[in-house]
């Protein structure tokens, strides 16, 4: 299952049940995708970190291709050709280190002519030196995107001296967005959770 519930969001916002997963490390473990395949989506995933193959080799239940590639410099066009799928993908999903990579694969994809109802990227705002999270919504708002759903965190906690103890701390780490054709209005994620 995803880790923020980016499949349900998926589910809830995309109208054509197919998905390009940019960054899909292990088949169900914090996955974006696994319950959306199990549903009957069609889609592919693209991963570059080869230590995550084994456990999807070993996987019987994710049938849908995954390219061990570099997401950056992958030819999305023609893999939508070789997986006889459409140029309007329901859901897209990116999730790649470091955020300036995680825009770079965004802007490939999307500079192909491919477009999709909902995509989820991960900014992973408290944590980067350059907050993209403003960048790619302007990015986006280009090709007729809104946002969706907004400050999609997680806590966690740290400990800033090992003679005290941890505090939670809340960590922004993604932003959603809709085509602007879906219906959906903008909510904060700590609301969108409560639904």
């Amino acid at each position: 299952m995803s880790q923020l519930k980016q499949d349900l969001f998926a589910l809830q916002a995309a109208k054509n049940k197919t998905y390009i997963e940019i960054g899909a490390a292990y088949p169900r473990k914090i996955n974006n995708t696994f319950l959306l395949e199990q549903q009957g989506w069609k889609g592919f995933h693209i991963e570059l970190n080869e230590s995550c193959k084994p456990s999807w080799e070993e996987d019987t239940e994710r049938n849908n291709t995954i390219y061990w590639d570099n997401a950056i410099t992958f030819d999305y066009l023609k893999a939508l050709t070789e997986n006889n799928l459409p140029n309007h993908i329901g859901y897209l999903s990116v999730d790649i280190e470091p955020p300036k990579n995680t825009f770079a694969a965004l802007k490939k994809v999307i500079e192909q002519g491919i477009t999709f109802d909902c995509i989820t990227f991960e900014h992973d705002k408290y944590q980067s030196d350059i907050n993209y999270d403003p960048i790619v919504t302007e990015y986006l708002k280009g090709y007729e995107y809104k946002v969706a759903v907004e400050n999609v965190f997680i806590k966690r906690k740290y400990r800033i001296d090992p003679k005290l103890p941890k505090i939670e701390k809340i960590c922004y780490l993604e932003t959603w967005y809709v085509k602007n054709t879906i219906d959906f209005d903008k909510i904060e994620y700590a609301d969108w959770i409560k639904l």
